[in-house]
This record gives structure tokens, C-alpha cells and sequence, in this order.
């Protein structure tokens, strides 16, 4: 297997995985209440999500699933396609991957996603959030980050 597969391949089971493992855990030690961590900054708190980031598309699971494969697929298809990929576009597609398909599994498998990461400071809240939805903003932070690379490779 090249290299540029085996890290796609590595850090999408790797972040599915946690976060699949880190929802099975919240489901059960988050239904009688949050947990906080840090006051007036962080908690834990079980929060079912069936729209997509800030809860946009609220309802929508059999759209956002067909998004979700779709770009899975075009992912993998241009892992083929790009023979010379560099480490740093391959970790980005890994955690995309891992993101979407730990997303995917939970509107498959509840018909919702499971969020239990919260921000706030005091009454400004970011919305909750899990593993998967840290992944993806990595993966495309990555990404964006990669593309203004290349772009200041191409211009020097």
C-alpha cells in the first residue's frame, strides 16, 4: 500500500474510531446531566443533533447522508488520482474521512448525531460539538492551509 493511503487510511479509523467510542460514552455517562470541567468555559453535555454544523438542515438526515458519501468518495477518488500527494494533504483527507464517516454512522444508526462538547463563557455559547466535527474543521483548516502553501510554492 503506498503512503499516502496508509495515512488516509490510519487517521480515518483512527478518528472515526474515537469518535465513535467517545459518543458511545457520552450517550451513557452524560444522560443524567453535563459534567463540568472547567467553570464558565467547558463542559460536557449530551446534545442529539439531526442537521448538520450549528444545527443548519435540521431534518435533513437522508440529504446529509448522501453529502456525506458523496464526499467520502470524492476524497478517496483523489487519493487515487494524485499519485505525488503530500503528507500534509493526505492527513487532511484522513481526518475528513474520519469526521464524515463518524458522523455518517450515527445518522445512519439514530437518525441523529451525538454532540457533547460545549464551549461557553459564561452566557455566549459555541454550539455543541463531538470528535468527528473537531476532525473536519482540522481536515479542512488543513486543507486550506495546504492550498495557500502550494500557492506561495508556485509564485516563489
Amino acid at each position: 500500500m503506498e503512503r499516502r493511503w496508509k495515512i488516509v487510511a490510519a487517521l480515518a479509523i483512527v478518528a472515526c474510531g474515537v469518535d465513535q467510542l467517545s459518543k458511545l460514552w457520552a450517550r451513557s455517562a452524560l444522560a443524567d446531566g453535563p459534567i463540568t470541567l472547567v467553570a464558565d468555559l467547558w463542559a460536557w453535555q449530551l446534545h442529539y443533533n439531526t442537521g448538520s454544523a450549528f444545527s443548519t438542515f435540521t431534518g435533513a438526515r437522508i440529504a446529509l447522508t448522501i453529502v456525506a458519501v458523496l464526499i467520502v468518495g470524492v476524497l478517496i477518488w483523489m487519493v487515487h488520482r494524485e499519485r505525488d500527494m503530500p503528507s500534509l494533504q493526505a492527513v487532511a483527507y484522513g481526518l475528513i474521512v474520519g469526521g464524515a464517516v463518524g458522523n455518517l454512522i450515527d445518522r445512519v444508526a439514530f437518525g441523529k448525531v451525538t454532540d457533547f462538547v460545549l464551549w461557553h463563557y459564561h452566557e455566549h455559547t459555541w454550539p455543541v460539538f463531538n470528535v468527528a466535527d473537531a476532525c473536519l474543521v482540522a481536515g479542512v483548516g488543513l486543507m486550506i492551509l495546504f492550498g495557500f502553501r502550494r500557492r506561495a510554492e508556485a509564485t516563489a
